[in-house]
């Protein structure tokens, strides 16, 4: 599988650690480290980083003291925070960096224009996509999709702790079976957590493939994207 353009979603928590919340600038490390493999193998990458380890919307409004709409601008401003660690870590690293923000903070990032994104992505910068849609009631994976389907992505890669789609947790359940491939409907149909329903149904809209994997299985990503090797993931598509 030669991909030339991908984009990499992984969620808040995956920074957080064991501590579940904050930052963690090993794992930042560690993630910069497999993305910079990416790079130097000549696929484009563009990120989008939940922001659960600092706060989620729908948690903060859950008991109706604030908003569901002020509780998801929140947790878009979560996505930025992580998005500068992301970007302080990969430049870090040693790769060039821009961070594009779907609600306008000039001093922190450039707003999001999509024009400018594909002409950073093909001049070899990583792109980070944060602040989500830049409207409440979506989630990052949602905002994910979109903005690969955007910028003319291959394929998207949800990257998580497991190394694919199980039909239940494999964490607790020891007859928990992979799910090798999967196709949009199954994924819409038998409410397999891939990823939230409406993502789902903007890839399949787009014909855009959705792969599962360890990202904290080293080399994992460089692995599939390059050798085509599909046993540490799951696609749906």
């Amino acid at each position: 599988m030669a991909n030339k353009r991908v984009l990499v979603k992984f969620s808040g928590e995956a920074l957080a650690g064991e501590a579940g919340y904050g930052i963690d600038t090993q794992i930042l490390n560690y993630i910069s480290q497999e993305i910079k493999s990416l790079v130097n193998a000549g696929i484009e990458v563009g990120i989008v980083i939940g922001g659960g380890n600092i706060i989620r919307g729908v948690t903060a409004a859950k008991d109706g003291i604030i908003k569901r709409t002020s509780g998801d601008y929140m947790g878009m401003l979560a996505t930025v925070i992580n998005g500068v660690a992301m970007q302080e870590a990969c430049e870090h690293a040693g790769l060039q960096v821009r961070m594009q923000t779907a609600i306008k903070m000039e001093q922190i990032a450039e707003p999001y224009i999509n024009r400018r994104a594909v002409r950073h992505l093909e001049k070899g910068r990583v792109v980070i996509f944060a602040a989500g849609t830049g409207n409440p009631f979506f989630t990052t994976d949602t905002a994910a999709t979109l903005r690969a389907v955007e910028i003319g992505a291959e394929v998207i890669i949800k990257a998580t702790k497991v190394d694919g789609v199980y039909n239940k947790d494999p964490n607790k359940f020891s007859d928990a079976i992979k799910l090798q491939e999967l196709t949009y409907e199954q994924a819409l149909s038998d409410d397999i957590k891939v990823m939230d329903d409406t993502s789902i149904a903007l890839a399949k809209d787009n014909s855009l493939p959705i792969l599962v994997c360890d990202m904290f299985k080293k080399g994992n990503l460089l692995d599939i994207l390059q050798n085509g090797n599909m046993q540490n993931c799951s696609i749906v598509k």
